[in-house]
């Protein structure tokens, strides 16, 4: 998997709501109504990560998620990266409904 450069990232995240990039990582963060929500959200994510084999850095306190992506084999963003951030934001959108 390709490193994108720092301007293809930064086109990338213009159209991904509430994603951040910084530290050759894209990063965001949730809050749901309780820890319940949150670990609901969390198994539906992990799903999808197993099923891309691509995985995050999250930590969990209560209701909030936090979650970074980096592809650790190319040492920065990859496309991978931004596949799964569109599918956390499908998830937890429903999520919230």
């Amino acid at each position: 998997m390709k490193k994108l450069t720092n301007l293809e990232i930064e086109k990338r995240i213009e159209k991904l709501q509430e994603w951040d990039f910084y530290d050759d990582a894209i990063h965001t963060d949730f809050e749901f109504d309780n820890f319940k929500d949150c670990m609901s959200a969390m198994n539906r994510i992990a799903f999808e990560c197993e099923a891309l084999n691509h995985h995050p850095e999250w930590t969990n306190v209560y209701n909030t998620l936090d979650i970074t992506l980096t592809t650790h084999d190319a040492d920065g963003v990859t496309e991978l990266d931004f596949k799964l951030a569109e599918a956390i934001n499908k998830i937890v959108e429903v999520e919230e409904e």
